[in-house]
């Protein structure tokens, strides 16, 4: 599990890049989210203790930074974990989707679905999150930023 937002694994997060099983062992090959991500350390015990735990003693986790992870790596069940938790998905394709311009005209809360919503502060609990009001329901909540 992402151990910043606990409902998504890292392969529904899209940083999960490859996992090789040998003789020797299994490796497996991460993508931060970005790449100063402070929970790659725990991210990399957490895969190598899961890995132990299910006999495989040998395990080397590396760390990749290309090709740069992009929100649209997320997977569909991963988008409805976010919502389900509170967090509003991103919407749209990143910057990183064949160089068209991005263009939000609203977030859905999660909470109600409501589309009357406004962006109070560009950065939110994180820095690839911005934190968001409904104006219907009143909650406030995470999004998530395409990027």
């Amino acid at each position: 599990m992402d151990p910043e937002v606990p409902v998504l694994t890292i392969d529904d997060l899209g940083i999960l890049r490859e996992v090789t099983v040998t003789d020797e062992g299994v490796e497996v090959v991460v993508t931060p989210t970005y790449s100063g991500c402070p929970a790659m350390g725990t991210i990399k015990e957490d895969v190598v203790r899961a890995l132990a735990q299910a006999g495989f003693p040998a395990v080397r986790v590396r760390l990749t930074l290309t090709p740069a992870w992009t929100t649209d790596w997320i997977s569909d069940a991963g988008k409805q974990a976010l919502e389900r938790f509170g967090i509003a998905p991103p919407s749209g394709e990143s910057r990183a989707g064949g160089g068209r311009v991005a263009l939000t005209l609203t977030v859905k809360c999660p909470h109600c679905q409501s589309l009357d919503t406004r962006e109070l502060s560009h950065f939110g609990s994180t820095a690839c999150k911005a934190l968001y009001e409904c104006r219907a329901c009143g909650e406030p909540f995470d999004y998530l930023k395409p990027f």
